[in-house]
């Protein structure tokens, strides 16, 4: 785990020294376990190095291969490195001390700009390619990992992170007004459909799934990965398919818990972390180690005000999980005196942009501070789980039944889950009917009191069309759009922007904490194993989830492994923690609407709005409101403009 840096003058013309220190010099307030640079005439290269690995320990990066005359700098740890000691034949006696970045080297030396397509892991790296005077590198197919870059005719230079780059006298931090009109315009959790852009004009960013090649002056970004689901797997019998999900799923734990360090998760009260957990606790169990797990709680005076299916304290959930799993230290935090408010300045300097999801930074960041107190330097979680090993929404596949006229199976499905779920059959009835012909439900779903407030100055937004680029490509600008699962399912594995935000927040945080954030749900490995299952295998007998809630007996409890009653529900002690603050929230909003830096950015119009909607006694239940929403994000944005001016 590092931050890597480099410049590169195409006209020939030597890198200064003082460009070099400049640019390391920003990285100091990092831990780090190593610092070295690589500097000949007009390339330089630095790595600010954290070992998280055991081949890590006194890596020398940036390496320069005299052979080869190739020098990398690499952010890396790569998942399938038996696969690759085969396919480079390297010699035994050399594979269990051989670091990441000369394995990379050696699948550049065989593969060229092919080699991405052979990594598994979390990575980006930067290979200076002497002999043919060009620079070539890449990032992990979901953006695990960061980072930036500038160029222009004569000069590139790029980094983990932006703010060293402005230290290089020909690179400015002119704000990007498209990427802020579209980062306002979007609803979701996500910034810009332009996934190679940033908030800074000068400054873009390696997309996921794509390389970078320098050479002659020019830059060329190349998409190397796209995943879509290829041909079936067929097994016999579904003890097959559990068997065969077991060993895929195990073989991405293991492969993360490479480290001679503490090795931490994420724990709640579901399924994806809690089967992560369970992996990976007996696999450390071997290796006479414990997994340390780490759960958020609400504050002890929070009064839960969420329904009857949704559990906003999952503590005895969890409890369940580990009593079941063993070889778990478990630790809970309550984060008492945090909220979403107090952690909005420190989140802005983290991530170096404004952001959006606010809900969950209070302990997501307080979960790292804890981890590196510990000792962890790896923290696994479950959140692509989702849409990979968790996969399986029954009233979908129900609804595509009912579409297929399979009218026995589609009975027989629904007949199954309004049991297993104690409600009635015309319930469930209607809600399929309602997701197979929603042209037919429209006026169930109006939005006329759910539709997402606009955030944007509707003339900012006029000046950049973002409303039509949106469109364009396929955004829903309500916030609210009811989309079939297997739809929402194919975008977030297509379309790139769904998931930079994520690589985004755990690139920074680990480095600030020396804690890597690591997902098995995530591994390419185990993506490609899940898009290849048939869909039945997700859907059985009236249960969701159904692949890994069978391949889970004997390792989760049965509360945990076969509940569809109800949910966590996260961050539902928001506002409430807020109360102490909240008058100065509202003073804080006032000077936003009076403050004329961001009278060209923002829609006051629906910030005044929501300001009286929710009046100075802010109700606890109001935490996922949309008025609540926006005037959350609306403030990140205008403390991060006016931290800019």
């Amino acid at each position: 785990m590092s931050v890597i840096a480099g410049i590169y003058h195409s006209n020939n013309e030597p890198v200064p020294l003082e460009y070099c220190k400049g640019i390391m010099k920003v990285l100091k307030h990092y831990p780090a376990d190593d610092i070295q640079i690589w500097h000949k005439e007009n390339v330089f290269l630095g790595c600010h190095a954290q070992w998280i690995t055991p081949e890590s320990i006194r890596e020398q990066l940036p390496y320069y291969d005299y052979d080869r005359q190739l020098t990398i700098t690499a952010d890396a740890i790569i998942d399938n490195r038996d696969e690759l000691f085969e396919q480079l034949q390297v010699e035994r006696s050399q594979r269990k001390t051989m670091p990441d970045s000369h394995l990379i080297l050696l699948a550049y030396q065989k593969w060229e700009e092919e080699t991405p397509k052979y990594l598994v892991g979390d990575f980006t790296f930067m290979i200076w390619d002497e002999k043919r005077k060009k620079f070539f590198g890449a990032r992990d197919f979901s953006g695990a990992r960061t980072l930036y870059f500038y160029h222009s005719q004569q000069h590139f230079a790029f980094c983990t992170i932006t703010q060293p780059l402005f230290k290089l006298p020909y690179i400015t931090n002119q704000l990007n007004e498209q990427w802020l009109a579209e980062f306002l315009a979007i609803p979701w959790n996500f910034e810009s459909v332009d996934t190679d852009s940033t908030v800074y004009k000068d400054i873009q960013q390696i997309p996921p799934s794509h390389s970078i090649s320098v050479y002659d002056g020019k830059v060329r970004l190349s998409r190397y990965s796209t995943l879509k689901a290829g041909q079936r797997l067929k097994l016999k019998t579904n003890e097959e398919y559990e068997e065969a999900f077991r060993d895929v799923f195990q073989s991405a734990v293991t492969a993360r818990l490479r480290t001679h360090h503490q090795v931490g998760a994420h724990l709640s009260g579901g399924l994806d972390s809690g089967s992560v957990a369970s992996f990976a606790a007996n696999s450390l169990k071997r290796e006479n180690k414990q997994l340390h797990t780490f759960s958020y709680i609400p504050v002890k005076h929070f009064v839960d005000w969420t329904p009857k299916s949704r559990v906003a304290n999952e503590k005895p959930l969890i409890e369940s999980t580990v009593q079941y799993v063993g070889n778990i230290n478990d630790r809970y935090y309550d984060f008492e005196g945090r909220s979403p408010l107090t952690e909005v300045d420190d989140w802005l300097d983290v991530l170096e942009m404004p952001y959006k999801f606010f809900e969950n930074t209070f302990w997501l960041k307080g979960i790292y501070e804890e981890a590196h107190k510990q000792g962890v330097r790896v923290l696994l979680n479950g959140q692509r789980g989702n849409w990979t090993v968790s996969w399986g929404h029954a009233i979908d596949y129900q609804a595509m039944l009912l579409k297929k006229l399979k009218l026995i199976r589609f009975y027989r499905e629904v007949d199954l889950y309004s049991k297993n779920l104690g409600v009635k059959r015309s319930r469930v009835f209607s809600a399929v009917r309602k997701k197979a012909f929603p042209l037919l439900n429209q006026s169930a779903f109006s939005r006329n009191d759910s539709q997402f407030p606009l955030m944007i100055n509707s003339e900012f937004a006029k000046k950049w069309n973002v409303f039509e680029k949106l469109k364009q490509h396929g955004i829903d600008l309500t916030g609210n759009s009811i989309t079939n699962a297997y739809e929402v399912k194919k975008k977030q594995f297509e379309q790139l922007y769904y998931w930079n935000i994520t690589g985004t927040y755990g690139s920074k945080l680990s480095l600030r904490y020396s804690v890597w954030d690591r997902d098995p749900t995530n591994d390419l490995r185990v993506i490609q194993f899940c898009l290849s299952v048939p869909e039945e295998q997700y859907v059985q007998d009236g249960i969701a989830r159904s692949l890994i809630r069978r391949s889970t007996k004997n390792l989760l409890p049965d509360n945990i492994r076969l509940n569809q009653r109800t949910r966590g529900v996260q961050g539902a002690d928001g506002i409430h923690r807020m109360i102490p603050s909240w008058g100065n929230f509202m003073k804080e909003l006032q000077q936003l609407i009076a403050d004329p830096n961001v009278t060209e950015f923002l829609n006051l119009k629906s910030i005044r709005e929501a300001i009286e909607k929710l009046g100075d006694k802010p109700r606890p239940e109001h935490v996922y409101d949309l008025d609540f929403r926006l005037l959350m994000r609306s403030l990140i944005f205008y403390r991060f403009i006016k931290n800019f001016a």
